[in-house]
């Protein structure tokens, strides 16, 4: 909790204004290069796990499980929303 707890205050005291930010290649979420109270290992998912590849395949089943339940609500959303989802 102490590490959510730093990161949303970092968020919300604009901290991270002028951070550099990479983006999650799956996910597409801007990740913080460094963010204050947060070691920086944390801020990579895939960092925390000891097996990378396997961290590869989970977040891609992830991503699918997202498509496959979004697709009843697709028709409603506009392109844009549509193209801010994980890649597959």
């Amino acid at each position: 909790i102490s590490v959510s707890r730093a990161v949303v205050s970092a968020a919300l005291s604009g901290a991270l204004d002028g951070a550099r930010f990479t983006p999650d290649p799956v996910f597409k979420l801007q990740i913080p290069g460094a963010c204050p109270g947060v070691p920086t290992q944390l801020l990579t998912p895939r960092q925390t796990w000891p097996d990378p590849a396997a961290y590869d395949a989970k977040a891609r089943e992830v991503a699918a499980l997202f498509h496959k339940n979004f697709q009843q609500y697709q028709e409603a959303c506009t392109a844009e929303v549509r193209a801010a989802g994980p890649v597959p």
